[in-house]
């Protein structure tokens, strides 16, 4: 059986393949990226894959058994670009789609939502074999913010004291490695998080703890947070996605106690310690 991934050289998918790797199965892995030349150091087959770009995916697609979809990075493409994907994966003749959704993503009020939604209506009418892996947010998403929280002096946001049930890439790359190299997940829809939901006070007493410093958390309303989102140079349109989706966090949108992420690899969830560490290490 040959396993072919998607985004395979951003963040996600690179994990994604290196816990692949490490499960020393005999299935092929294919890497389908928009540059191969930037998979070389992956260490396994890659093909050019534009999910933008219809008559590069069914060629690339052939032979290939499995296949992780990993949602596409460009907001606002991503039912366009996923439809192209399915309908070359039937061409293809793929027996079975792994999709990595949104945490909740059938009544999500985050606004990414409503393309996942669209997505997993695609693959329900595909006609091939499903698994939805409706991932929460990332640690990294949030732990990504240390070093300006070190320069300004405070964690800012806009999530309240809304509970995130935060898991690293790792452990979600875990996961999808699983699912994909073991049987009993057609159709199955599994709602991925983290064990231990916590805040984002929460966060910056961590950060304070490790690092000595007294970095408060300073709840802002959305428009402002956006407005200081955008001064560090986000794009306006990200900035303010990033300001609503905490704003959607602080109502409850990415807390889940079903713990079956930890369930799905057998060990606990990366504790928010850990995770704040890792961060802290790798800025020196």
């Amino acid at each position: 059986m040959t396993i072919g991934v998607t985004g395979a050289t951003g963040q996600l998918g690179r994990l994604v393949i290196e816990s692949l790797k490490r499960k020393s199965t005999d299935e092929p892995i294919v890497a389908l990226v928009r540059s191969p030349e930037k998979a070389s150091d992956l260490g396994v087959e890659a093909l050019a894959f534009d999910y933008a770009q219809p008559e590069t995916l069914a060629p690339a697609l052939a032979g290939i058994d499995t296949l992780l979809l990993i949602s596409s990075s460009e907001v606002g493409q991503r039912e366009a670009q996923h439809r192209n994907v399915i309908e070359a994966a039937k061409t293809a003749g793929i027996k079975r789609i792994v999709y990595t959704s949104l945490l909740h993503a059938d009544r999500s009020p985050i606004s990414l939502g409503e393309e996942h939604r669209a997505t997993e209506a695609l693959l329900a009418s595909s006609g091939i074999s499903t698994t939805l892996l409706r991932n929460g947010w990332y640690t990294e998403n949030y732990t990504g913010s240390i070093p300006a929280a070190l320069e300004n002096g405070a964690l800012v946001g806009s999530a309240g004291e809304g509970r995130l049930s935060l898991a690293t890439r790792a452990d979600y790359a875990q996961a999808a490695a699983i699912v994909l190299t073991s049987d009993g997940h057609e159709g199955k829809t599994y709602e991925l998080a983290g064990d231990d939901a916590v805040t984002l006070a929460d966060l910056a007493a961590e950060i304070s703890r490790q690092t000595g410093r007294d970095i408060p958390y300073r709840d802002l309303p959305q428009a402002d947070y956006a407005a200081i989102l955008k001064q560090v140079g986000l794009p306006d349109g990200f900035a303010e996605g990033l300001a609503a989706w905490d704003v959607d966090a602080s109502k409850g949108a990415l807390f889940d106690d079903g713990h079956q992420l930890s369930k799905l690899i057998g060990r606990s969830t990366t504790p928010l310690a850990d995770a704040v560490r890792a961060q802290l290490a790798a800025q020196g």
